[in-house]
Formats: C-alpha cells, sequence, structure tokens
C-alpha cells in the first residue's frame, strides 16, 4: 500500500483539521498553528519552489535552527517532488559543510539568517546550487539569494494560475520507494556518508515506533534536538503529526548559547508530556536539578538524597521490581517525597513531563535511576540513521535500566558474529536487522552500501544481545578491545563507568590491538585536579603538583580493580594498565567529536598513535612518564 509522508500528513489534516500542529515563539509567547493552517502554508511554499524550478528528484539542503520554516520547509520539498539534506548547524567547517553540499548534487538551499554566513562562504565552490533561500530578511542581498516571503508569493501567484489539483499530482505521485532525505552521519569511524531514507522507511518507522509507545492527540512535545537528527526528525516530528499531536520548537537566539538558555524558559511554556534528549543534555538536567537543590542548604539536601535513595530502591531496576516483595513497604514514603519534594523538581520541566526518551548513545544506568526516581522517567531507546533511526526503546509498557528495551515492531533481529553467523539467545554479536525502516543505501557510495546491506539485512556495526525479550547494546561492535589471546571486549561500559566516578577525567578512550595489556588516552578534569591539589598546598605549576595530579588519576581508576570499592564490575584484564594525558580536549571543533556529542575514536586513535605506542614501551607503561607530565 502506498504511504508516502505527504499521504500520512494528508491524513493528519483530514483526521485532525482544528488540531494545533505547530506552536513557535519568535516575541513575547508561543503561537499556535493548526494542521489546517500549516498545510496552507506548505502548499504555497511548495508551489514556491515549483514555481522557482525545482523538478522531482531534486535535492535541497536545510541548514537551519528548529523552527517552523524547517518543518514547512521540508514537507513543501515533498509536495514539489524533491528530497531533503537535513545539514547540522553546528557543521563550523567550511570542508563539512561544503562535502555535503557537493556530493549530494545539491541545487537549491533552505537557510536560516543566522546560518547565512556558512553558505555564503562556500557558494563560490558550488556551480550546481541554482538559489539559496533565506528564512530571515537581510540588509543585504547577494548572488543566487532569495528570501522565503519572496518564494512564497511565487508560490500565491503559481497557484492562482494554475490548479491546485495539478499542483497536488506531483506530491501524489510520489511512490514508497521514492528518496524523502540524504541524512550524512555524522561518522564515530571514518568520512560522512550519506543515508538515504524513503518515504516509507519514514512512514514505516512511525507505525513500528508507535508499537512501543502510545501517545495521542493531546500530547505535546518541545524538539530541544537538531531537527536534522535524525531521532528528532522521527519522533519528535512525525510520530506527533501522525497522531495529530503538537510540536513546539525552541526560540531561537542570536546565537547557539541564548538558544541554549531558551530551553528551560520553553520548557516551563510548553509544559511537554514528552521530551527527546541525548546523554550529553540529560546530564546537564541532572546537574541543573541537583545544583537547586543544594542552594536550599544542607537540611533539604540531605532529605534530597535520602528521598532519593527510597525511591530508588523502591522502583528497583525495571518494571518488573517495582514495588514488589518487601519494597511494597517504601509505597506511603515514596507517596509523600513524591507530593512534598520531587514535584516542586518537575515543575521545572513544566509539570506535565509524562517521561523522556534518550538516544543518541548509551544513557548511563545511574542517570535513568535518577530520573525515574523524581518522577521524569528517562527511558533509553536504540537506533540509527540507516534503520530511520528507532529499533527499541523502553516505555511506560515495559523498561529495565541498562537496557535498550523492546524492538518496535515489526522488525526481525538476529545476533551474529564475526563470520556473519547466527548466535543463540543471550549471545553477545553484531546487531543485524530487517525491516521496512532499513535505508535504501548510501548516497553515491554502493561498496559501503554492499557491505552494510546484505539481502535485506542491515548490519549495524553494534555489539549486543537479546535476554527475555529485551536488547542490551554494549557499544561498536568493530571499535573492540582486542587481547593478545584475541579475546574481544566492547569497551563503552568501562569508558562511560570510568568517566562517572573519577571527577578528575573529562574524557577518556580505551584502547587494546592485540597487545598484553589494555591502555587509556584522557583528557584530564584540569578545574577538579586544581582543586584537589590546593586541598594539599600544591599546584599543577609544579612537579611535585603534576606527580600528585597523576597519582590522582591512577587512585580515581584503581577504585576499579582489585581491593577497590568497584572492584566487581568489569574483568580486570580490560581495565587500563597505564594511560595518556593528553594535552587537548576533544572537541567538535578539532574534530574529535561528531554532530551528536559522540568521540570519532578512529580519529582520536590516529591523533594519538605516538602516545599510544609509547604506553606499551617499559618508560611509558609507568603513568609517571615525561609525556603525561608535560601534557600537565
Amino acid at each position: 500500500m502506498k504511504k508516502t509522508i505527504v499521504d500520512l500528513f494528508e491524513g493528519s489534516v483530514r483526521r485532525y483539521p482544528n488540531n494545533t500542529f505547530l506552536l513557535e515563539k519568535k516575541k513575547d509567547k508561543f503561537e499556535p498553528a493548526t494542521y489546517t493552517q500549516v498545510r496552507e502554508m506548505v502548499y504555497m511554499l511548495g508551489a514556491g519552489l515549483v514555481a522557482l524550478g525545482v523538478n522531482k528528484g531534486d535535492t535541497i539542503a536545510l541548514l537551519s535552527e528548529g523552527r517552523n520554516d524547517w518543518i514547512i520547509g521540508e514537507l513543501a520539498m515533498f509536495y514539489a517532488g524533491a528530497a531533503n539534506v537535513p545539514l547540522s548547524v553546528k557543521l563550523e567547517e567550511a570542508n563539512d559543510l561544503l562535502f555535503r553540499l557537493l556530493h549530494a548534487d545539491v541545487k537549491y538551499i533552505m537557510v536560516s539568517g543566522t546560518q547565512l554566513k556558512k553558505v555564503r562562504a562556500v557558494l563560490p565552490q558550488l556551480p550546481l546550487v541554482e538559489k539559496v533561500i533565506v528564512f530571515d530578511e537581510q540588509p543585504a542581498w547577494q548572488d543566487r539569494e532569495i528570501s522565503l516571503d519572496e518564494v512564497n508569493r511565487m508560490g500565491e501567484a503559481y497557484l492562482q494560475t494554475n490548479l491546485l489539483e495539478d499542483f497536488l499530482l506531483i506530491g501524489q505521485s510520489l511512490q514508497n520507494d521514492d528518496y524523502a532525505t540524504i541524512t550524512y552521519t555524522s561518522g564515530t569511524t571514518a568520512d560522512p556518508k550519506g543515508v538515504i531514507l524513503t518515504h516509507r522507511n519514514y512512514t514505516a518507522n512511525v507505525e513500528q515506533s508507535l508499537t512501543c509507545v502510545d501517545i495521542d492527540q493531546t500530547w505535546r512535545t518541545l524538539i530541544i534536538l537538531p531537527l536534522d537528527h535524525c531521532f528528532a526528525h522521527v519522533v519528535g516530528f512525525y510520530i506527533f503529526m501522525h497522531m495529530g499531536a503538537s510540536v513546539a520548537t525552541v526560540q531561537t537566539g542570536r546565537t547557539a548559547i541564548e538558544s541554549l538558555k531558551n530551553i528551560p524558559l520553553n520548557i516551563k511554556e510548553v509544559k511537554p508530556y514528552l521530551i527527546l534528549t541525548v546523554p550529553a543534555l540529560a546530564k546537564s538536567f541532572k546537574k541543573n536539578i541537583e545544583q537547586g537543590i543544594q542552594s536550599q542548604g544542607k537540611i533539604v539536601t540531605r532529605l534530597f538524597n535520602f528521598a532519593l535513595n527510597v525511591a530508588q530502591t523502591y522502583y528497583g531496576d525495571g518494571s518488573e521490581e517495582r514495588g514488589r516483595g518487601w519494597r511494597f513497604l517504601l509505597k506511603p514514603l515514596v507517596a509523600l517525597f513524591n507530593k512534598i519534594l520531587f514535584s516542586k523538581v518537575r515543575e521545572n520541566f513544566g509539570g506535565e513531563l509524562k517521561f523522556f526518551v534518550g538516544g543518541g548513545a548509551l544513557l548511563d544506568k545511574d542517570l535513568q535511576k535518577f530520573f525515574y526516581a523524581v518522577g521524569m522517567p528517562m527511558y533509553q531507546g536504540y537506533g540509527l540513521s540507516e534503520a530511520t533511526p528507532v529499533i527499541s526503546t523502553n516505555g511506560p509498557k515495559r523498561y529495565f535500566f541498562g537496557s535498550s528495551g523492546i524492538l518496535v515492531s515489526p522488525l526481525d533481529l538476529k545476533i551474529c558474529d564475526m563470520d556473519g553467523k547466527e548466535l543463540p539467545e543471550g549471545e553477545k554479536g553484531e546487531l543485524v536487522l530487517r525491516g521496512e525502516n532499513v535505508m535504501a543505501g548510501y548516497w553515491k557510495n554502493p561498496a559501503s552500501t554492499a557491505e552494510t546491506v546484505k539481502d535485506g539485512w542491515l548490519y549495524t556495526g553494534d555489539m549486543g544481545y537479546v535476554k527475555d525479550g529485551l536488547l542490551f547494546v554494549l557499544g561498536r561492535f568493530k571499535s573492540l578491545l582486542i587481547s593478545s589471546d584475541g579475546e574481544k571486549y566492547s569497551p563503552e561500559g568501562i569508558e562511560e563507568a570510568l568517566m562517572e566516578h573519577s571527577p578528575a577525567i573529562s574524557q577518556l578512550l580505551l584502547y587494546n590491538n592485540q597487545s598484553s595489556y589494555t591502555v587509556a588516552i584522557l583528557v584530564p578534569n584540569k578545574e577538579v585536579l586544581k582543586k584537589l591539589l590546593t586541598e594539599q598546598q600544591l599546584s599543577l605549576d609544579t612537579e611535585q603538583g603534576k606527580e600528585e595530579a597523576i597519582r590522582i588519576i591512577q587512585q580515581q581508576i584503581a577504585r576499579f580493580r582489585k581491593g577497590g570499592d568497584l572492584a566487581a564490575l568489569f574483568p580486570e584484564r580490560w581495565l587500563p594498565t597505564t594511560f595518556a594525558i593528553l594535552p587537548e580536549p576533544w572537541t567538535e571543533q578539532n574534530g574529535m567529536v561528531n554532530s551528536t556529542m559522540k568521540v570519532v575514536r578512529g580519529k582520536v586513535e590516529k591523533a594519538a598513535a605516538a602516545r599510544i605506542a609509547h604506553l606499551y614501551t617499559p618508560e611509558g607503561k609507568n603513568p609517571l612518564n615525561k609525556e603525561n607530565m608535560k601534557s600537565l
């Protein structure tokens, strides 16, 4: 059956014509636009694109912060028969942006005023680009630029001289296999690849996702993740659109920092039922809650920590444990703390938040327990762009902390070993899946497509296992630690735990490529180190201070070893024997972190190759080596 995004949208407008679809704050309050109103805007812009010369099959790039124009812009592209190339506003480097615009054969670009300078910088190198459509009025226009208002006026004129039915035939002619978007992966291992997602990939993933989470037309969300993020795109926008629910976007500031500061304010104004998050944001929310509690003095802080402990004990590790057995006795206490303490915390999130859904990377188990205890569950999900992206999620129906939840349905999943042989339930291997949400392939990259999709099965490159119907994702299958005897281990869990429990470490990666011991490359948290050294009347400016700083890092790692308070968590052999301290943090600017805030392992390993090699020498094996002293 034909079911494109155009069909999905038209169905929603028919069913929910007067429901609020979009909410946007440009001045002092959020203004609603109904499904019917949004459709009129989509028709006008879509017709404007046709009048401008957009043909079926053209690619149009979209570079903007989340706002109504983003959503209307994408839908309008589909009505004009074009495909969207959504771009991250974090693409600072001209070569990153240029690579995508050239590689995707982009003919038109939609861009917000704040992102325009990036497009202007690379436009001379883009002969294929015919027009740059700018969302915001400019004091002066440059070559090939046109305002969004002007394109809308062209659309209005076009619809006055042409039959609406004729214009709508373009969108109606789209089939399930027509390309909807080319989404570039931010790549934690290599160059970005253009993931081709079809109209049916999207509509199928909407249907699949709704088998895990129930939402209805009364729901509201505030999209705080960038809309080019596949997860925000499907769960924040299309699922809500399909259900006749409301979608708000964060008020755009003049700078990225200003937009970030608008998030807590906008959450209170919109009162969302659901917020999508990633680990970096989740940690920041938790930190803000804790600082708010601490600012109220020692008594409140002690009470809050006690309440947290009681609630976490009551809820246990998952829906099967919640309030079971002797835990039942804690129920009245949990209800009391909920009323006098946790409800106040929830008011800062609008007071109506039912839950968060976390994606993008593995969410720390302690983080999930914290948010569940305060009454705002943060359900871990798993997905990747190549699967449009949702594969599994925890949710109100069933959850287990540390797992990635139940699979969406319908979807086939198998766990395979290095040779592609299927493994029995409970064994660890590569996650391989098949369903209508599997991408059409990588844009202009047949070799990578053939490597990743075989006979309709998507080889995710991620490692995990299934137990009792729950999926456990352990990290990258191919970024495994491999010991000298050929045994393999996924590093992500240890890395997360080391950073979580070692305040002196701000970033860390483990490395073992068939060696006799595992090593770590890390970025220290100098602020924490300085504070700890001050307590001992030492400073990072002296040799003695630097040596003590290295010992502090050593001691924090040693907590995971035999005799330490965290000793039972991981096998000893995969813990770092020694470490290299790097002088510079890993950031998006230096290319070591991608746009979803994941460390690009391959790039870090390449940049630190000499330091890694040094760790396997007698001098380097001692953490108090010259290189570490120099880096501090």
